[in-house]
C-alpha cells in the first residue's frame, strides 16, 4: 500500500525554518490514505507551532475515523482550530499564528476521495494527462485567478498573492460559518492521482510544468523530489511541501458502444433515430386529425410538412455538428414539440461545447432568470467542473418531461457545484462513476439521478456498484 502515496517537505532557498508540515500515511483502521499539507502562518515564533498543532489534532481525530467522511474532515479542522486558539491564548508571542491546510481522505476500495480545505494550499486531481485544481484559493488574488480575471502568470507575480482570507486560528468558532471550510468529494478512478501542495510550489512552478513532472513514468518519490527541485530552481522563496497519492488499480479500457444499423444487436440507441421513431409512431396531433377530416386535406398536409421541414432546419442550425450521445433504450428522449430551445439554454450549451479548459463558472449576472430547458443539455467532455456564482436554476419547460442534463458515456469526471435543478422528470442522466455533486439542489424532480453502467457485451463482469451518499452540509466558499 505504501507505493500509493508519498510526501516531501523542504525549507526552500530563502527561509531558515520550515513552517510547512504534511501527512502521508494510512488511517488507523486501514480504510483511508490520509494526505494532508499544512502551511503555517506567523513567522518563526508561531507558524511552525500552528502547523504542528494542526497536524497533531488531525491525526488524533483520525485514530477513530468512523461515520460519514465529510463530518470527520470538519471535525479535524475544528479540533485543529481550537488547539491553535488555545495556544495563542497561553503564549503572547504566538498571538498572530495560524495555518492553512488541505486534507484528503482517499478510499481506494470505493474509488472515492473526500477533502477539506482552508486557505491557499491546493488540491489537484490528475486524470489521464489533465491536471484539475479542485480547491479554491481563499484569497482575493486566488478569486481573481479562479474566476478568469487574472492569468496564472499574473497571479503568481501579484504583490498580494499571499494575503489570505481564511485560516485555522483566525476565527473562534468555525461551526457558526458553515461555508468557512471548503469540502467536497470526487471519484478516484484507477489511474487517477491527487496532488496536495503548499504555495511554495505553486508560486514558483506553473500548472503545465507540474503536469509534465507528475505524468512521467517514475515513482512517487522521484516525482515529489522533482517538484521540490523545480520550485527551488525558480528561487525557492518559500517552504515547499508536496503529497501525492494515486490509485494503482488496473484501469478498465472498455470501448464505447457504437450505434449500428440493426438495433437488435446493441443495448443502446441513438437519440436522433429514437426521435424519428417517436415522430412516426406517435398518436395523431389535432392538425393530423384535421387532415383526415377536411376536404382540403392535401393542401393542409403540404403546409404541415413545410412546418416540420422548417422546424428541423432550425434545430439543425442550433445544434451544428452536435451529435447526441448514445443512451439506454429506456431513457426518455425529446419529442418533436421540444425542438426549439430558449436563448439561455442555447447560451449554456454553447458555453459547455466551446469551453477551452475544464472549469466553467456560470454567474447569475449572465443568467438572471431560470434557464428554461426544453431538451437535455448535453455534456460530451472528458472532464468538466461546472460551478455557479449566485443563484443559477435549470427549470423544465412546462411541457417538457425529459432530463435536465445528460452525460455522454465517455465522460470521466463531471462535477456540478451549487446548481439548482427544478421540475424535471429526471435531473441528471450519467454513466459509470463520472458524476460528482457539490451542494446541488433537486427541487420537484421525480428521479433526481439516473446512472447507467457501460460493460462489455457477453463477457463475465465482476464489480461493485458504489453507494451514493447524500451530504447536505453547505460547502460553498464565501470570500471575506
Amino acid at each position: 500500500m505504501a507505493d500509493h502515496f508519498y510526501g516531501l517537505t523542504d525549507t526552500g532557498k530563502e527561509r531558515t525554518n520550515n513552517e510547512d508540515t504534511f501527512i502521508a500515511q494510512l488511517s488507523a483502521n486501514g480504510r483511508f490514505i490520509i494526505a494532508c499539507v499544512i502551511d503555517g502562518v506567523g513567522g518563526y515564533s508561531g507558524g511552525e507551532v500552528a502547523a504542528a498543532l494542526a497536524r497533531e489534532a488531525i491525526l488524533q481525530r483520525l485514530e477513530r475515523p468512523a461515520g460519514e467522511v465529510i463530518p470527520i474532515l470538519l471535525d479535524c479542522f475544528n479540533l485543529a482550530n481550537q488547539k491553535i486558539l488555545a495556544e495563542k491564548a497561553k503564549v503572547k508571542e504566538h498571538d498572530s499564528m495560524a495555518c492553512v491546510a488541505s486534507l484528503a481522505l482517499i478510499d481506494l476500495e470505493r474509488n472515492q476521495f473526500h477533502y477539506a480545505h482552508v486557505g491557499d494550499t491546493r488540491i489537484y486531481l490528475l486524470r489521464d494527462t489533465s491536471l484539475i485544481k479542485i480547491s479554491h484559493d481563499q484569497s482575493f488574488v486566488g478569486f481573481l485567478e479562479d474566476s478568469g480575471r487574472l492569468s496564472e502568470m499574473d497571479a503568481m507575480a501579484h504583490p498580494k498573492r499571499n494575503e489570505i482570507n481564511k485560516a485555522l486560528g483566525f476565527e473562534h468558532s468555525l461551526v457558526k460559518d458553515d461555508d468557512y471550510i471548503e469540502t467536497g468529494q470526487s471519484p478516484f478512478l484507477p489511474g487517477d492521482a491527487v496532488l496536495l501542495c503548499s504555495d511554495g510550489l505553486t508560486d514558483m512552478v506553473t500548472k503545465d510544468e507540474i503536469t509534465e513532472i507528475i505524468t512521467q513514468n517514475t515513482s512517487l518519490k522521484i516525482k515529489c523530489q522533482q517538484l521540490v527541485a523545480a520550485a527551488n530552481q525558480r528561487g525557492g522563496k518559500d517552504n515547499i511541501t508536496v503529497v501525492i497519492a494515486q490509485n494503482n488499480k488496473q484501469a478498465a479500457n472498455y470501448q464505447a458502444t457504437k450505434p449500428v444499423a440493426d438495433q437488435k444487436k446493441t443495448n443502446y440507441t441513438d437519440v436522433s433515430n429514437e426521435l424519428t421513431k417517436q415522430i412516426n409512431t406517435s398518436a395523431p396531433t389535432p392538425e393530423q386529425a384535421l387532415v383526415k377530416k377536411s376536404k382540403g386535406g392535401l393542401a393542409i398536409l403540404f403546409a404541415i410538412l413545410a412546418l416540420i421541414f422548417l422546424g428541423t432546419t432550425i434545430w439543425l442550425y442550433l445544434n451544428p455538428q452536435n451529435p447526441q450521445p448514445t443512451l439506454p433504450a429506456q431513457v426518455a428522449v425529446p419529442t418533436a414539440k421540444q425542438i426549439v430551445i430558449s436563448p439561455q439554454q442555447f447560451k449554456l450549451q454553447q458555453a459547455i461545447d466551446n469551453l477551452k479548459g475544464n472549469v466553467l463558472v456560470l454567474a447569475d449576472s449572465a443568467f438572471k432568470s431560470p434557464i428554461i430547458i426544453s431538451q437535455p443539455v448535453l455534456i460530451k467532455r472528458d472532464t468538466l467542473f461546472l460551478k455557479t456564482k449566485g443563484n443559477i436554476v435549470l427549470q423544465a419547460d412546462t411541457a417538457y418531461k425529459g432530463a435536465a442534463l445528460i452525460l455522454n458515456s465517455q465522460c470521466k469526471l463531471i462535477m456540478l457545484d451549487s446548481l439548482t435543478i427544478k421540475n424535471f422528470q429526471t435531473g441528471v442522466i450519467g454513466y459509470n462513476n463520472a458524476l460528482s455533486l457539490k451542494k446541488v439542489r433537486f427541487v420537484n424532480c421525480t428521479s433526481p439521478i439516473q446512472n447507467f453502467f457501460a460493460v462489455p457485451s457477453g463477457k463475465p463482469i465482476s464489480g461493485t456498484v458504489a453507494a451514493f451518499k447524500v451530504d447536505t452540509t453547505p460547502v460553498n466558499v464565501k470570500h471575506k
